[in-house]
């Protein structure tokens, strides 16, 4: 390996939103506005308490089954436009995340990401953020059955990567996310660096290391090893 340095993770996992990319507020921020012109009023403190880290079809099935309102058929493809459009002039890459991905390479420890978002989302975001040739390997909630916080996305992930799930540090910033880490038998990391988080007082298991921003992370590198978490 570069540098001396011997190889540690056999995978690092990355979630897109919240982690690479600053979007959550700006998706939030979307998605209220939306609700709001077909009669749904709800405020950010919702949307990060149900709907952090999950698909939109689950978004979806919480506001049919308990705020009691049916999305009209176009309601998602208009979602993701209007995001989409937003993204193309306000949406930045975490700051920070560049050299940390830099670091992964230097190790030589394989990355890749994990991500509730739609393939057409994710990919036009990595574009966008400048994060996409770093970032080849993609997997997405379309891909299996169950969404998080089910660990299947990670399992399929560290299956086409070929790593072992104990020897795999998932970085996530949504509690469905370390759910899953945790159920696919996964070390987890918390990062709490975005936008969205900022003054939130969170729910979170004290076990999970913090990661507060990405100039943190060589020393977390260094502080965690598949060895010395098995």
């Amino acid at each position: 390996m570069e540098n001396g340095m011997t190889h540690d993770w056999d995978l690092i996992i990355f979630d897109c939103d919240g982690v690479l990319i600053d979007s959550e507020l700006l998706s939030a921020e979307v998605l209220i506005e939306l609700l709001a012109e077909a009669g749904v009023d709800i405020g950010f403190d919702h949307v990060r308490r149900n709907f952090l880290g999950r698909s939109f079809a689950t978004v979806a099935k919480h506001i049919r089954e308990d705020l009691g309102h049916d999305l009209a058929p176009d309601f998602e493809q208009l979602y993701r436009t209007r995001l989409l459009a937003r993204f193309e002039t306000e949406l930045k890459p975490m700051p920070g995340i560049a050299p940390a991905l830099a670091l992964t390479a230097a190790r030589g420890v394989p990355v890749c990401v994990a991500t509730s978002s739609s393939p057409p989302r994710v990919s036009r975001s990595l574009d966008i953020a400048g994060l996409a040739p770093a970032l080849r390997h993609v997997f997405t909630a379309s891909q299996v059955a169950r969404g998080k916080p089910a660990p299947d996305l990670f399992l399929l992930a560290a299956k086409e990567m070929g790593a072992e799930p104990a020897r795999t540090l998932v970085i996530e910033d949504s509690l469905p996310g370390l759910e899953a880490a945790a159920a696919a038998g996964m070390i987890a990391v918390r990062f709490i660096g975005g936008g969205h988080l900022a003054g939130a007082t969170l729910r979170h298991d004290p076990a999970v290391p913090l990661l507060r921003d990405w100039a943190e992370f060589p020393a977390l590198l260094d502080r965690l090893r598949p060895e010395a978490v098995a």
